[in-house]
């Protein structure tokens, strides 16, 4: 018996580098010719194989769309964990803490466009993920709202505030900024974006919103308008 499982533990290693084979693949075109563009001729034909032989590894193109959609949340949310891991302990600035996690989440969708605009758009017609291939973007939410809801019980963002709108706004805000890069200057770097340089601008009112105003540890923001204020 155990002579048995040898081969067939190498069939399955090898199905399933061939399906990363076929989603490196995929994710080259897509950066090439658009997420609409995908083909599965040009696949097999950088395979060397016939196009026919895909089907075996994805029964239609919505398959393999749902595959690469479920792989690009998984690479975002493990990037976006290992960030908060390597974080130092902040030091109470609510718009600090905004600007560094909307810079990662932005600095990564921008230099990986095709994932992108697969997760944050809509690029291919009657294309629906799978509730599969969508758990890896309801961990990141739930992680966010997780943060979201830390920064409360610390007394950085008001006690009234609503959570899930305080999430729902960021998440407009961030994938906006995205989604305007890549729309209107994909050709620019991450750090010298048009779009995406406005993000610790953006942090600040947005903590300047949310910000607890019994708290005297005010945002950079708020304390400026105040002395602002008091001078006029």
């Amino acid at each position: 018996m155990a002579s048995e499982a040898v081969p067939l533990d190498r069939r399955h290693r090898r199905r399933l580098q061939t399906i990363q084979e076929v989603l490196d693949h995929a994710i080259e075109i897509m950066a090439d010719e658009g997420v609409a563009g995908l083909s599965l001729g040009e696949i097999a034909r950088r395979m060397g194989i016939r196009p026919p032989s895909l089907y075996v590894y994805f029964p239609s193109k919505h398959a393999l769309y749902d595959a690469l959609f479920q792989r690009g949340w998984v690479l975002l949310l493990e990037d976006m964990r290992r960030y908060g891991r390597e974080q130092p302990p902040d030091d109470g600035d609510l718009a600090a803490v905004l600007t560094r996690f909307g810079q990662r989440f932005a600095r990564w969708s921008v230099e990986h466009p095709a994932y992108a605009q697969l997760l944050f758009w809509r690029p291919v017609p009657g294309f629906q993920p799978s509730d599969e291939a969508y758990q890896p973007a309801v961990r990141l939410y739930d992680d966010t709202f997780a943060q979201f809801r830390t920064l409360q019980e610390r007394g950085l963002i008001r006690p009234d505030a609503d959570l899930t709108l305080v999430q729902q706004q960021w998440t407009i805000v961030i994938a906006g900024v995205v989604s305007q890069q890549l729309a209107n200057a994909p050709e620019e770097p991450f750090d010298r974006g048009r779009f995406t340089t406005q993000i610790p601008a953006l942090a600040l009112m947005f903590a300047d919103h949310y910000a607890d105003r019994r708290d005297t540890r005010a945002t950079t923001f708020t304390r400026g308008r105040r002395r602002n204020a008091s001078k006029g």
